[in-house]
């Protein structure tokens, strides 16, 4: 089984280990694109017109820091991936706290998507950087798009030939898309949120409960030792775990889409 999580913007202020190789990542197909992201990252990042460099990457002035921090994204100190990413859904999933045999499986089937590298594993170092999907390079244009054409052939590797939990944000989504058999393999999860207005169930997308949720299902998935070998045993591993998972019609040849309904009736 292969997990895609999508990155978080909250990651530990500083690395505390060798520096960064590119050629040390995981997926080294990607190396060259990934050379090339990081490149136009640090020239931006050290450009004299930081208003510019600040709205390419969709940052606040207050965020100034950030530019000085990917300007030293090739001499920083790096950390593993599973100690780098501290937003809610890296808070919820809790690596450092898993048991041996449930960290070995996470390490061998979590992926996260990243703006920067294009994909990594937990066990990858890369150093604290900031460089959102949404944002533009010189040289190498929009991530999304960028992303789009080099992550297939080493996505489609990962995946193998057995189900893919798609977790990942919209924007990170768009980076790459399964197709043909690993499509039909794909099961991607949307988290509602429901709670009784006026007595009528209402359901919405929270962020927070997102994100927390899909943290606590890679937990729980880990823990209980799942292994499922095609996308009908994967949903049912999740209802096993006592989710409310309610299946959504969708074209064929396209990822399963599944809600995941969490309730405060």
């Amino acid at each position: 089984m292969l997990i895609l999580l999508p990155p978080s913007e909250g990651k530990a202020d500083a690395g505390t280990g060798r520096r960064l190789d590119l050629a040390r990542l995981s997926s080294p197909e990607l190396t060259p694109a990934r050379e090339e992201v990081l490149a136009a990252l640090v020239a931006l990042s050290t450009s004299a017109d930081e208003e510019a460099a600040l709205a390419a990457l969709g940052l606040s002035p207050g965020q100034r820091g950030e530019l000085r921090r990917n300007a030293r994204l090739r001499e920083a100190a790096t950390a593993p991936a599973e100690r780098l990413y501290t937003g809610v859904l890296y808070e919820a999933l809790d690596l450092g706290s898993l048991p041996a045999p449930a960290l070995r499986a996470a390490r061998r089937s979590v992926l996260i998507s990243s703006g920067l590298w294009g994909a990594v594993r937990l066990t990858d170092r890369i150093p604290p950087y900031r460089c959102p999907v949404g944002g533009k390079l010189p040289s190498v244009g929009a991530l999304s798009t960028w992303w789009r054409t080099a992550l297939d052939p080493a996505m489609t590797a990962a995946a193998g030939t057995g189900p893919v939990l798609d977790l990942r944000s919209g924007a990170y989504a768009a980076t790459w898309t399964p197709r043909g058999p690993v499509a039909a393999r794909t099961v991607t999860v949307r988290v509602l949120h429901e709670r009784d207005v006026d007595g009528v169930p209402v359901r919405s997308v929270v962020s927070h409960f997102n994100k927390a949720t899909k943290g606590r299902l890679v937990r729980d998935l880990l823990l209980a030792g799942a292994r499922p070998r095609t996308a009908d045993a994967l949903v049912a591993a999740l209802r096993d775990l006592k989710y409310r998972v309610e299946e959504q019609p969708g074209p064929d040849g396209r990822p399963r889409q599944v809600d995941v309904v969490v309730s405060e009736l």
